[in-house]
C-alpha cells in the first residue's frame, strides 16, 4: 500500500464529500447560480470536475479513449477543457450530480491499482497516480470555494489545504515558464501556517528570497481565488515578491486571477 496517495485519496475523498453537500439539495435553478469564475455557474463547475474524473480514468486504463480526448483536444488546444465543461453542464442537475458522484471512487480506485513506477499520460508532462490526486484535490478544492462563494456559504479551512500548497510551491518554476519569465536558480524558503496553527516549510532557510502566511491564503492565491492584496502573504526578495504576483499551481492559460477587494491596495 502507497500510504503516502491513501493520505492524498482520503483527503480528495472527505473534500468532494463537502462540496457534495453543498450541491446535494439545490434545486435545478440554484445549478445555474453564476459562480466567481467568470462564466461558469454551478453546473459548469461539478462538470468540470466530472469530466476530468473520467478523463484521468480513461489515461489510466483505457489508451484507445485516451488517444481519443487527446486527438480531440488538439483541435483547441486552449479552450478545449472548458468546452467539455459546458458541455456536460447541459445535462439535467440530477444527472449530472449522478455522474460526479460515480466518477470520484472509480478515479480512486484506478489511481491505487497504477503499478508502482509508472505514470499516467495527461495534458502535461505523465503524472504518478500521487501527483494526480494531488491535482484532483487541488481542483476540488478550488472549485468547492467557487461554490461556496455562489450560494454564500463560508468554508471552514482544514489542514487538508497543504495538498495545495505543496503543490504550490512545486509549480513555482512553471509559474516563471509559462510567462516566458525567468526561472529562479535557487531555492525559495516558504513557511505557511496551517488552519490548526502548525508550521509548514518548505526550502532551506538560508536563502534570500522566502514567503511567509497563511497556508489557507497561499493555497486560494495560488489557484487565482484571491488577489495578492487581499492576502496576509509576505516575500522578502525581489523574486518572491514576483512569484506572487504569477503563482499558478495549475496548467492551463493562467488568465487574469481575482480583482483586489473594494478597498485594497
Amino acid at each position: 500500500m502507497n500510504a503516502v496517495l491513501e493520505g492524498v485519496l482520503a483527503d480528495l475523498a472527505a473534500e468532494g464529500d463537502q462540496l457534495d453537500s453543498l450541491v446535494a439539495d439545490l434545486s435545478p435553478d440554484a445549478w445555474r447560480q453564476a459562480t466567481p469564475a467568470q462564466g461558469w455557474d454551478i453546473a459548469t463547475t461539478i462538470a468540470h470536475l466530472a469530466w476530468t474524473d473520467e478523463t484521468a480514468v480513461k489515461a489510466a486504463v483505457d489508451e484507445t479513449a485516451w488517444d481519443g480526448v487527446v486527438l480531440e483536444a488538439l483541435g483547441d488546444p486552449e479552450g478545449f477543457v472548458d468546452a467539455m465543461a459546458f458541455k456536460v453542464a447541459a445535462l439535467d442537475s440530477v444527472l449530472l450530480l449522478e455522474r460526479w458522484r460515480a466518477a470520484r471512487p472509480i478515479l480512486a480506485e484506478v489511481l491505487r491499482g497504477v503499478p508502482e513506477g509508472e505514470k499516467l499520460p495527461w495534458f502535461g508532462p505523465p503524472m504518478s497516480p500521487t501527483s494526480m490526486a494531488t491535482a484532483r484535490f487541488m481542483e476540488t478544492w478550488a472549485h468547492g470555494l467557487d461554490v461556496a462563494d455562489a450560494l454564500g456559504v463560508v468554508l471552514a479551512p482544514t489542514d487538508r489545504v497543504k495538498h495545495v500548497c505543496h503543490l504550490g510551491v512545486r509549480t513555482r518554476n512553471y509559474s516563471f515558464a509559462s510567462r516566458e519569465l525567468p526561472v529562479p536558480q535557487g531555492e525559495f524558503h516558504v513557511v505557511l501556517t496551517s488552519p490548526s496553527g502548525e508550521k509548514w516549510a518548505w526550502g532551506p532557510e538560508d536563502v534570500d528570497q522566502s514567503v511567509t502566511g497563511s497556508a489557507q491564503d497561499f493555497a486560494m492565491l495560488v489557484t487565482h481565488r484571491v488577489h495578492r492584496s487581499d492576502t496576509d502573504l509576505v516575500a522578502k526578495g525581489e523574486e518572491a515578491s514576483r512569484w506572487l504576483e504569477i503563482a499558478q499551481a495549475f496548467a492551463g492559460p493562467s488568465g487574469s486571477g481575482r480583482q483586489p477587494k473594494e478597498g485594497s491596495q
